[in-house]
């Protein structure tokens, strides 16, 4: 992984998507996929408006859980050169990019999309960043399922 460009970033500034593929770019790469997550107005699934989503991170853990997960999808697929991950952190309004998983690969075919599917899901299983959701009903901290295990 050390020859393979990687990028982990916790931060309050705003997601430069053209900057990261940039640092996640090589000679040889012919796909990049980006997935970024969006702050919703209306979570329609349990029909609540949202006014602004505060994160929060434990930024040493959460970097290096990042850094896990990189590792694990490089392992999945091999052929994936480049990976980025960065998270926002602070207060977001609606239509706000909060999170981006980039993954450049020599060509579509190797994975590439598979790779930044796994890394989203995978950040958010097991990655220490927490999300307080805040509209006209009151807020909420948002939970996740991953229960870490002792030591992790």
């Amino acid at each position: 992984m050390n020859d393979q460009p990687t990028v982990f970033l916790i931060s309050k500034e705003v997601i430069d998507v053209n900057q990261v593929i940039e640092q996640i770019t090589l000679p040889t790469t012919g796909a990049v996929v980006v997935f970024s997550g969006l702050v919703r107005a209306e979570t329609a699934r349990i029909g609540r408006q949202t006014d602004y989503l505060e994160y929060e991170a434990y930024e040493a853990m959460a970097l290096g859980k990042i850094k896990q997960v990189a590792e694990e999808l490089r392992q999945k697929w091999p052929t994936v050169a480049g990976v980025a991950i960065v998270h926002r952190v602070g207060r977001m309004y609606p239509g706000t990019p909060t999170v981006l998983i980039a993954c450049s690969a020599p060509h579509r075919d190797t994975g590439v999309f598979e790779a930044a599917h796994y890394g989203i899901d995978r950040l958010k299983q097991i990655v220490p960043i927490w999300k307080k959701e805040v509209g006209p009903d009151g807020e909420e901290w948002i939970e996740g399922d991953y229960k870490p295990e002792i030591g992790e």
